[in-house]
């Protein structure tokens, strides 16, 4: 664990998590506690994640299969 005068390293990504090096400690607005002991700890930003305050990658757009097969040129 680093020390507390250690800076931690956070990066945003767009559209996607808050990757935070941990362990971590994200403290609710409810006032309760949750703790990742992982080495890098991903906090959900777009508040859809089943797992909410840890990302579970909901963020990401899933494409449907029928969407796809619109999108490829035609074949002769």
């Amino acid at each position: 664990m680093s020390r507390p005068d250690e800076a931690r390293r956070v990066v945003v990504v767009p559209g996607g998590p808050i990757l935070i090096d941990g362990p971590v400690e994200v403290t609710m607005d409810d006032g309760t506690v949750v703790r990742s002991d992982r080495f890098v700890v991903a906090v959900c930003a777009c508040r859809r994640s089943k797992r909410y305050p840890f990302c579970d990658t909901s963020h990401r757009r899933k494409v449907r299969t029928d969407e796809a097969k619109n999108d490829r040129p035609a074949t002769n």
